[in-house]
């Protein structure tokens, strides 16, 4: 299989399904003429035109809500925010409009829409740029939330998204859109809410998703040379959430550890650790460990920031704990 950028497995799946389908669209800032600020929309207006790829103004409550009345009009929009800290200011639409309308019409109305664009802290992007919101979305019913980590399960999840006909929340990471993995260069879907075992291992469970994969499987790493195997468990779609899956390798490892980018408090982590007590707690032979950002807003300074946030180091610790319990 051919090897590609995050960024170009996400723009394949868009080109692919607009294509496929005349009914999607893609819209937001800077999408059109500039490519994207990711670049991730290149050569998208080009052959889709300006009816298709529409630039915006920076009004994201403005599109958000345009976006949602096309889906429910029968159109399938794709909007993307250009970050999800920008998101905050279309919240009411997203929670209030979309998560909401199918099931306020009885189903009469579909809402096929997906919300995308990158999360998470940066390089030195401050506070305000820097947030990992998948929780505030998590804990809404009517949205689906993906956080796709490689290449290959960002373009097949993608795809399913689009074809969904519930409003999906695809958060994606500017510090993932260079790598580079193996994708297929054929058709393909990955379904949405199903995990996918990373690493295979014995000992401890280890969960987490899109960049903090990365740190799990380089801890991962550092831990086989200690002697644990540690399982990595990349549950792909947040919600719904493939519980089946992480419990299964809880009862074969006996422990857990989970890591996620955000603050702790009221985090998906907490969710994922508080099923796996109320229905493995017999299985656990340590209690459930989080690693998180420190609970404190994004510093800017570049050595503050790497303080704050999950790392490599600090899963080895977290699994160090459980281990010897």
């Amino acid at each position: 299989m051919p090897e590609i950028q995050y960024r170009e497995a996400l723009n394949q799946a868009m080109a692919e399904e607009m294509r496929r389908d005349e009914n999607i669209f893609l819209m937001g800032e800077e999408v059109g003429f500039y490519n994207g600020a990711y670049k991730v929309s290149k050569g998208l207006m080009e052959e889709f035109g300006e009816r298709r790829v529409v630039d915006t103004p920076i009004v994201e409550e403005g599109f958000a809500g345009i976006g949602i009345g096309a889906a429910m009009a029968g159109l399938r929009p794709i909007i993307e925010f250009m970050t999800w800290n920008f998101s905050l200011v279309a919240i009411d639409q997203l929670i209030n409009s979309a998560a909401k309308l199918r099931y306020m019409s009885g189903g009469q109305v579909k809402l096929p829409i997906v919300f995308r664009g990158p999360g998470g802290a940066a390089h030195m992007l401050a506070a305000q740029h820097s947030q990992a919101l998948e929780s505030y979305y998590c804990h809404v019913p009517g949205l689906k939330v993906i956080a796709p980590a490689t290449p290959y399960d960002a373009k097949g999840l993608l795809k399913s998204a689009i074809r969904d006909d519930n409003p999906v929340i695809f958060m994606e990471s500017e510090l993932l859109y260079g790598t580079k993995g193996e994708v297929p260069e054929g058709e393909y879907t990955i379904p949405i809410g199903v995990a996918d075992i990373k690493r295979q291992g014995t000992d401890v469970t280890i969960v987490a998703w899109s960049k903090m994969l990365f740190k799990a499987l380089e801890a991962a790493e550092a831990l086989a040379k200690e002697g644990i195997s540690a399982e990595v468990i990349d549950p792909l779609t947040l919600r719904p959430l493939d519980e089946d899956a992480i419990i299964a390798s809880v009862r074969k490892t006996h422990r857990l550890v989970v890591v996620q980018e955000g603050w702790p408090f009221c985090g998906v982590a907490a969710e994922i650790a508080c099923r796996v007590y109320e229905k493995s707690f017999d299985w656990l032979d340590a209690p459930v460990k989080r690693v998180t950002n420190m609970d404190v807003p994004m510093p800017y300074a570049k050595n503050l920031e790497k303080i704050v946030l999950p790392s490599a180091e600090k899963i080895v610790q977290a699994v160090r704990e459980v281990m010897y319990k």
